[in-house]
């Protein structure tokens, strides 16, 4: 299993999460896929697509756009076809849009199954 974590200019991210969503990929039950999607909002110092995506932080002292930092666990089989819809979804236009990290998972383990009460006795 991979970690993919994907920094995306914000109005990108619905189109990367429909595409895998429509080549099956995500939450595909018994079958390589990717799983545990999260999105999170982050600052970054990209060039901007245009003036309205750009601010000034006062925090850094630069102007930074926002930005999602999209994150998903991924089955081995599928790294590359999840690899490749991230990167044709997510471009902007501009040369570059963004950055694709793929790492190992040494282990992943998922909490399920329902909360059991504490025995009385």
């Amino acid at each position: 299993m991979k970690e993919i974590k994907a920094y995306l200019h914000k109005h990108r991210v619905a189109d990367v999460i429909q595409a895998l969503t429509d080549a099956g990929l995500y939450a595909t039950p018994n079958a390589p896929a990717c799983r545990n999607i999260s999105i999170v909002p982050v600052e970054s110092l990209l060039k901007p697509v245009d003036n309205a995506e750009q601010h000034y932080s006062m925090d850094l002292e630069q102007p930074v756009i926002h930005e999602v930092k999209l994150e998903l666990l991924c089955d081995e089989p599928v790294v590359d076809q999840v690899v490749a819809l991230i990167e044709r979804h997510g471009r902007t236009g501009q040369e570059l849009a963004g950055w694709i990290i793929v790492a190992d998972l040494i282990q992943a383990i998922s909490i399920s199954g329902p909360l059991q009460p504490p025995a009385v006795g």
